[in-house]
């Protein structure tokens, strides 16, 4: 298979600056999708970023230390994310609360609810554009863009970049199975309003997790898509956890907010039922 042999032969710090150079383009390519608000565009920038910072912080050393290096980029990675976050968040959550209203009965007051709830939907999205546009016609946007072509360009560091990648990927993966694993631990032994921060946690690894198995390639195929099912899983958990708050904030104390709060409460639980089959799933890295 050429795709699983370029990643063989070639070194570990070219592999993950091509992987760089692939995320910064569809980075570039996307801004006048989302100045354009085309759907889900933002969406998709913001997975971009996600990506982009998950590489460096993993991968970091072997790529070139100028300008700050990979750690500085990583953080302005996270401040674009930050300014794309707002955005994406009110489409989430409205669509979200809107399609569940909508499949409410006449008698629960699903009129006035959709009204409401649309309302709400439009005016913080109306809030959260700007600082998207700022983000993206300001100096910081194309700064970063150089920043990634820097990375991808400079003279590998010598060490393990220079060196075969198969073995360093391979490595990653292990050490991000840990990582998490640690992490599902310790939710095993949260309690009370932390237990769902720890879950929280446990989906932030697992996606970095995953997206170190997206970089390594074929190898690290079964792997991906375990790490993908977990963050999946914890994703339906948090984006319940998040309406739930959100509705309590909103609620006028009307029949139709108590029933979606209620629904919420009964996605988070079946999420959290569904983690344990979904972290068992995963494909342990050989050696971890």
């Amino acid at each position: 298979m050429p795709h699983r042999r370029d990643r063989t032969e070639r070194t570990a710090g070219a592999v993950v600056a091509a992987r760089v150079a692939e995320l910064a383009a569809r980075l570039t390519a996307l801004a006048p999708a989302v100045r354009a608000e085309e759907p889900d565009a933002v969406h998709q920038m913001r997975i971009t970023c996600r990506r982009l910072r998950s590489t460096l912080r993993v991968f970091g050393r072997l790529l070139p230390d100028a300008d700050g290096g990979p750690g500085a980029v990583a953080d302005e990675l996270a401040w674009l994310g930050g300014a794309l976050g707002r955005a994406r968040d009110c489409e989430v959550l409205g669509a979200r609360l809107l399609d569940l209203a909508r499949g409410l009965p006449p008698e629960d007051g699903r009129e006035d609810l959709v009204a409401d709830l649309a309302e709400w939907e439009r005016e913080q999205l109306l809030l959260a554009r700007p600082e998207v546009l700022a983000a993206l016609d300001g100096p910081r946007f194309p700064a970063l863009l150089r920043a990634l072509a820097d990375l991808c360009a400079g003279p590998l560091p010598s060490g393990r970049a220079r060196g075969p990648a198969g073995p360093e990927l391979a490595r990653a993966v292990r050490r991000e199975y840990r990582r998490t694993a640690r992490r599902v631990r310790a939710a095993g032994r949260a309690t009370g309003p932390g237990a769902e921060s720890a879950l929280h946690d446990v989906r932030k690894a697992a996606k970095r997790a995953r997206y170190t198995g997206e970089t390594a390639g074929p190898d690290a195929a079964a792997f991906t898509a375990g790490m993908k099912a977990v963050q999946e899983v914890l994703g339906r958990h948090q984006d319940a956890v998040i309406a739930g708050h959100t509705l309590r904030g909103l609620s006028d104390g009307g029949f139709g907010y108590g029933v979606l709060y209620g629904l919420q409460l009964a996605e988070a639980a079946r999420a959290r039922e569904e983690f344990p089959e979904a972290w068992r799933r995963v494909r342990r890295p050989t050696g971890a």
